[in-house]
Protein backbone atom coordinates (compact mmCIF):
# COMPACT_ATOMS: atom_id res chain seq x y z
CA UNK A 1 0.00 0.00 0.00
CA UNK A 2 1.11 3.46 -0.64
CA UNK A 3 -0.47 6.63 1.00
CA UNK A 4 0.53 9.88 -0.39
CA UNK A 5 0.24 13.39 2.27
CA UNK A 6 -0.14 15.91 -0.61
CA UNK A 7 0.84 18.57 1.45
CA UNK A 8 4.61 16.89 1.78
CA UNK A 9 4.60 16.19 -2.12
CA UNK A 10 6.90 19.03 -3.92
CA UNK A 11 5.22 21.50 -6.03
CA UNK A 12 5.89 21.02 -10.11
CA UNK A 13 7.43 23.19 -12.24
CA UNK A 14 4.76 23.91 -14.81
CA UNK A 15 3.68 26.65 -17.69
CA UNK A 16 0.53 28.42 -15.09
CA UNK A 17 3.22 28.56 -12.28
CA UNK A 18 0.57 28.08 -9.78
CA UNK A 19 0.79 25.09 -6.51
CA UNK A 20 0.55 21.66 -8.85
CA UNK A 21 1.52 18.48 -7.36
CA UNK A 22 1.31 15.60 -8.92
CA UNK A 23 0.61 12.76 -6.28
CA UNK A 24 0.07 9.58 -8.65
CA UNK A 25 1.81 8.73 -11.91
CA UNK A 26 2.23 5.25 -13.33
CA UNK A 27 1.95 3.81 -16.99
CA UNK A 28 -1.71 4.04 -17.00
CA UNK A 29 -2.87 6.83 -15.56
CA UNK A 30 -1.44 10.18 -13.69
CA UNK A 31 -2.82 12.51 -11.23
CA UNK A 32 -2.60 16.51 -9.97
CA UNK A 33 -3.75 18.33 -7.21
CA UNK A 34 -4.03 21.94 -8.46
CA UNK A 35 -4.30 24.19 -5.58
CA UNK A 36 -5.46 27.79 -6.71
CA UNK A 37 -4.99 30.95 -4.82
CA UNK A 38 -7.99 34.20 -5.07
CA UNK A 39 -7.17 35.67 -8.90
CA UNK A 40 -5.20 32.35 -10.18
CA UNK A 41 -6.03 31.21 -13.40
CA UNK A 42 -4.49 28.13 -15.34
CA UNK A 43 -3.49 29.27 -18.86
CA UNK A 44 -6.18 27.89 -21.71
CA UNK A 45 -4.44 24.57 -22.95
CA UNK A 46 -4.77 21.45 -24.56
CA UNK A 47 -4.15 17.80 -23.85
CA UNK A 48 -3.74 14.97 -25.96
CA UNK A 49 -5.68 12.41 -23.79
CA UNK A 50 -9.28 12.60 -21.85
CA UNK A 51 -8.98 14.18 -18.56
CA UNK A 52 -11.61 14.62 -14.95
CA UNK A 53 -11.48 17.20 -12.94
CA UNK A 54 -12.83 16.14 -9.43
CA UNK A 55 -13.29 19.63 -7.05
CA UNK A 56 -11.95 19.20 -3.43
CA UNK A 57 -12.40 22.76 -2.12
CA UNK A 58 -13.96 25.69 -3.03
CA UNK A 59 -15.64 26.97 -6.23
CA UNK A 60 -14.09 27.58 -9.46
CA UNK A 61 -14.93 28.57 -12.71
CA UNK A 62 -14.19 25.71 -15.67
CA UNK A 63 -14.07 26.78 -19.34
CA UNK A 64 -13.75 23.72 -21.76
CA UNK A 65 -14.31 24.33 -25.66
CA UNK A 66 -17.05 26.97 -25.68
CA UNK A 67 -18.75 26.01 -22.42
CA UNK A 68 -18.02 27.79 -18.60
CA UNK A 69 -19.56 26.81 -15.21
CA UNK A 70 -19.14 27.66 -12.09
CA UNK A 71 -18.52 24.43 -9.89
CA UNK A 72 -18.23 23.88 -6.27
CA UNK A 73 -16.54 20.96 -3.85
CA UNK A 74 -17.81 17.06 -4.60
CA UNK A 75 -17.99 17.84 -8.24
CA UNK A 76 -16.93 15.97 -10.94
CA UNK A 77 -15.86 17.70 -14.59
CA UNK A 78 -15.30 15.20 -17.96
CA UNK A 79 -12.69 16.77 -20.12
CA UNK A 80 -12.22 15.45 -23.86
CA UNK A 81 -8.95 15.01 -25.05
CA UNK A 82 -7.90 17.87 -27.57
CA UNK A 83 -10.48 20.74 -26.42
CA UNK A 84 -9.81 23.60 -25.11
CA UNK A 85 -9.63 24.23 -21.65
CA UNK A 86 -8.60 25.77 -18.12
CA UNK A 87 -9.74 26.78 -14.74
CA UNK A 88 -9.94 29.93 -12.71
CA UNK A 89 -10.32 31.12 -9.37
CA UNK A 90 -12.93 33.99 -9.07
CA UNK A 91 -13.83 33.57 -5.31
CA UNK A 92 -12.26 35.10 -2.51
CA UNK A 93 -11.21 31.40 -1.08
CA UNK A 94 -8.88 28.75 -1.96
CA UNK A 95 -10.01 26.47 -4.53
CA UNK A 96 -8.32 23.27 -4.85
CA UNK A 97 -8.59 20.67 -7.56
CA UNK A 98 -7.76 16.84 -8.39
CA UNK A 99 -6.77 16.12 -12.21
CA UNK A 100 -6.77 12.68 -13.45
CA UNK A 101 -5.54 12.35 -16.68
CA UNK A 102 -6.39 8.90 -18.62
CA UNK A 103 -4.28 7.36 -20.33
CA UNK A 104 -1.10 8.88 -19.07
CA UNK A 105 -0.31 11.13 -21.88
CA UNK A 106 3.05 10.29 -24.11
CA UNK A 107 3.24 13.86 -25.24
CA UNK A 108 2.70 17.25 -23.18
CA UNK A 109 -0.19 19.45 -22.95
CA UNK A 110 -0.33 22.31 -25.25
CA UNK A 111 -0.54 26.20 -24.21
CA UNK A 112 -2.58 28.08 -26.34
Amino acid sequence: MKIVDVSQEPISETPHHVDARKVYDTEHATAVVITLAPGESLKKHITPVDVFFYVLEGTGIVEIGDERAEVGADRLVESPAKIPHRWMNESDGTFRVLVVKVPRPTTGTRLL
